[in-house]
């Protein structure tokens, strides 16, 4: 996914959510820090997100614009809608998410999670695709390893998987 298509999918999951504000988080919310960011980190054609204002329309958007859906198939790329409240985030990252609203967005707000809150919660999951994204991230000097360890431990909900995090970004470091 490039930053022109996450904006259509801002754009359209406004438009369908009623909701100006659209959380996009997962992978591709590195597009709202990093527009240009290295094609090794936009492999995914799928962007998930959450209405702000309007949680509970997530399904609604997931049915109109994801997978498999027409939206997908005429544009080869779609929205996964996610429930916030079940990703593992770190305290405060509300506060700290990148802004991308302009005309391609119909000025829908894409608050886009901040690199090093991506990269924290992609290690406190784990899966072996999310510890590959956030090697990438690191080798293009895109987060600093030092704040993504203190994201780590700000992440509630996940205490038992902290120190496994901690332990994926010292490997991660190290090589």
């Amino acid at each position: 996914m490039n930053r022109s298509q996450l904006e259509h999918v801002i754009r359209a999951s406004a438009s369908i959510a009623e909701d100006d504000e659209i959380y996009v988080l997962g992978s591709q919310s590195i597009l709202g820090a990093f527009p240009d960011a290295p094609e090794e980190l936009t492999i995914s054609m799928e962007a998930d997100i959450a209405p702000k204002n309007r949680p509970e329309l997530e399904s609604i958007v997931q049915g109109s614009i994801g997978e498999l859906s027409p939206f997908h198939n005429t544009f080869g790329y779609y929205a996964d809608g996610v429930d916030v409240s079940v990703l593992p985030l770190p305290q405060g990252w509300k506060e700290r998410v990148v802004v991308v609203q302009n005309a391609n967005t119909r000025l829908a707000r894409g608050l886009c999670l901040e690199p090093h809150d991506c990269a924290a919660s992609k290690l406190i999951a784990g899966r072996e695709k999310d510890v590959a994204f956030v090697a990438a991230l690191l080798r293009f000097g895109l987060v600093n390893a030092n704040v993504v360890q203190e994201r780590i431990r700000l992440t509630e909900g996940c205490r038992e998987k902290i120190p496994e995090a901690e332990a994926i970004l010292r490997r991660l470091v190290s090589l």
